[in-house]
């Protein structure tokens, strides 16, 4: 907690109020039914309902990775691919907070026995309308959507943990006071981060788990970040903190739970995986128990407690409900919602009084699409009309006009490629023989669409939209590399931390390469086929890049770009953008989008 952090007032104890209800059509289920199946949010004993049943359905809503899109995120961002009966795919508009909102409280309804939970980076990499205002806007938001419980995502540390405690406590800004008369009150629900240790105590930063309760039904959850999360984060943001492997720290807690009486158990990971479709509602268990995933969670599930009876995960940005072997070989529920608010996971799990314990072979899961054809919330849309009054006056200011959207999608994306140009066309006014620069795919957060987002007119691009692409305020750093170390640069996207899932550099203009993917390691990058300018790297030259100071650490999986010397540091990369925009377009001659053909790609 920050030191100008006021104590909070008592507000509601994690309540949950019963509102909405869908008919479920069930994907990933685990299969059979009860002895005497539970019907949702009904107690099952003797007629007339005054003696609770043996068994009772649970219903858990959930979601990951908001960063706060409080606003439906526009172009593909906003967009969820949805799978046909007869096969065929169609895309569906998703997402916004107002719709998030009004989707949530419809499946609530009918459901006594109801909990919303969520899997990390509900902040963090925001648009500017949350972004500005330190995220306070999102928490205001999540406590009105009656979120009960989240796990810590690595972007919730993007300020570090001093911030993530004012997140949860409430305080104004240390450095920006308050962003409103009333103050900030922080989170009506717990932030758990069972694996994050202050080096100071060797205890957690804030609750390892949290107990859902209700009519004799105890439901624990237990909250876990990446392990990895020092090596996404900027080393500002993790100061003081170790964090701990996922399994081991889910296993311990469950430990403890088990020993307060407490048999069902949910994790809530900010680890993910990748599902073999982009269909949200694909059937990842078509061909076996967990063989349409990959990726981290999967050694992840296979490791974690029979004890734990589900996993909420994250990170990914997919969409996936599959079952995975827990250690005795029984099938367990894994789910993630994609992100920015387009999907929510809607889960039943069946409590059995005798056991205290989930009946795991009645687990039903199914991803829903927050489609925009339901009605606004009317909070939600007060709310987002209250911060964008204050927003607007810095959001709305043009800073260049392009002539088509510019998609960050693809291996290399033709937002990844004008970022990278802004960059160095920055860094060359700071020193004038800068070679090139490289942009980290991770930090460019999202594309710029050519339709007018409100009144600023087709082809416009606001702060506002600049600030979504790029949140993070890292500075541009230029650094000087021999051009052995370049190369090893570029077989680093493809090797050592990144081999698994590559993280493919953007280049900037005059640089080239060939990547052949289907070869493994560092031989993808066709060394011989590096060049800059048409001329090829030459392992003893000295080359002037420049890079955002996330890179320039090191972060990301690149060790090599945190040796670079001759160390000159500019300013934040969005003001590097908007400049480069500023000069390179104007309303008759918009700036077209990079061809995105800097890497030749072969699969």
């Amino acid at each position: 907690m920050s030191a100008t952090a006021q104590p909070k007032p008592r507000r509601r104890t994690y309540r949950r109020l019963a509102a909405a209800a869908v008919g479920l059509v069930t994907a990933g289920a685990l299969a059979a039914a009860l002895p005497g199946t539970a019907a949702a949010g009904e107690n099952h004993g003797k007629p007339g309902g005054h003696r609770p049943g043996r068994y009772q359905d649970v219903q858990l809503l959930s979601f990951n990775d908001l960063h706060g899109n409080l606003e439906p995120p526009s172009g593909s961002s906003g967009r969820v691919t949805e799978l046909q009966p007869d096969g065929t795919t169609k895309t569906v508009d998703a997402g916004g907070m107002e719709y998030l909102a009004t989707h949530l409280r419809e499946a609530r309804q009918g459901h006594r026995y109801s909990i919303t939970a969520a899997a990390g980076d509900m902040v963090g990499a925001s648009p500017l309308l949350s972004g500005l205002f330190h995220d306070e806007p999102t928490i205001e938001a999540l406590n009105k959507l009656d979120l009960d419980v989240t796990s810590v995502g690595n972007h919730e540390f993007d300020e570090g943990s001093t911030e993530l405690a004012r997140l949860q406590n409430g305080g104004c800004h240390p450095t920006d006071g308050c962003s409103t008369e009333d103050g900030f009150a922080g989170a009506d629900f717990p932030y758990l981060a069972a694996n994050v240790l202050d080096d100071a105590t060797g205890k957690p930063i804030l609750k390892p788990y949290w107990v859902w309760r209700k009519g004799g039904i105890k439901i624990g959850f237990i909250g876990v970040t990446l392990e990895g999360t020092p090596g996404i984060v900027s080393a500002d943001g993790v100061k003081g903190l170790t964090f701990k492997d996922e399994v081991e720290t889910i296993n311990k807690y469950a430990r403890v739970l088990q020993r307060q009486g407490v048999q069902s158990i949910v994790a809530l990971i900010h680890e993910g995986g990748y599902p073999a479709s982009s269909s949200y509602n694909y059937d990842c268990d078509a061909s076996g128990a967990g063989d349409g995933i990959s990726g981290p969670i999967v050694d992840i599930a296979k490791n974690i407690t029979p004890a734990v009876d589900a996993l909420v995960t994250g990170h990914t940005h997919r969409a996936y409900v599959c079952t995975i072997p827990d250690p005795a070989g029984r099938p367990r529920m894994v789910t993630s919602a994609a992100s920015y608010g387009r999907l929510y996971t809607d889960t039943t799990l069946t409590y059995d009084r005798r056991t205290r314990d989930i009946v795991r072979t009645s687990v039903k899961s199914a991803n829903r699409a927050v489609t925009r054809d339901v009605p606004k919330a009317a909070d939600m849309t007060c709310l987002i009309g209250r911060w964008n009054a204050l927003a607007a006056p810095i959001g709305n200011r043009p800073i260049g006009y392009i002539a088509s959207d510019v998609p960050n999608t693809g291996t290399e994306s033709p937002m990844g490629d004008l970022i990278a140009d802004a960059q160095l066309a920055y860094a060359r006014t700071l020193d004038p023989s800068t070679d090139l620069a490289l942009m980290n795919p991770g930090g460019v957060r999202a594309g710029l669409t050519y339709a007018a987002k409100g009144s600023e007119g087709d082809g416009v691009v606001t702060y506002a939209e600049g600030f979504t692409v790029q949140p993070f305020s890292n500075t541009v750093n230029l650094q000087d590399f021999t051009g052995a170390q370049l190369i090893q640069v570029l077989k680093e996207q493809v090797s050592g931390t990144n081999a698994a899932a590559p993280r493919i550099l953007q280049p900037s203009t005059g640089l080239s390469y060939t990547l052949d993917l289907t070869r493994t390691g560092e031989d993808r990058v066709v060394t011989d086929t590096v060049r800059l300018n048409g001329a090829p790297i030459d392992p003893a030259a000295t080359y002037r890049v420049a890079t955002n100071s996330f890179l320039a650490g090191g972060g990301d999986g690149f060790p090599t770009l945190g040796q670079g010397t001759g160390d000159l540091v500019g300013t934040d990369d969005l003001t590097a953008l908007e400049q480069y925009l500023t000069a390179n377009s104007s309303p008759t001659s918009p700036i077209a989008p990079p061809a995105a053909d800097r890497i030749t790609i072969v699969q």
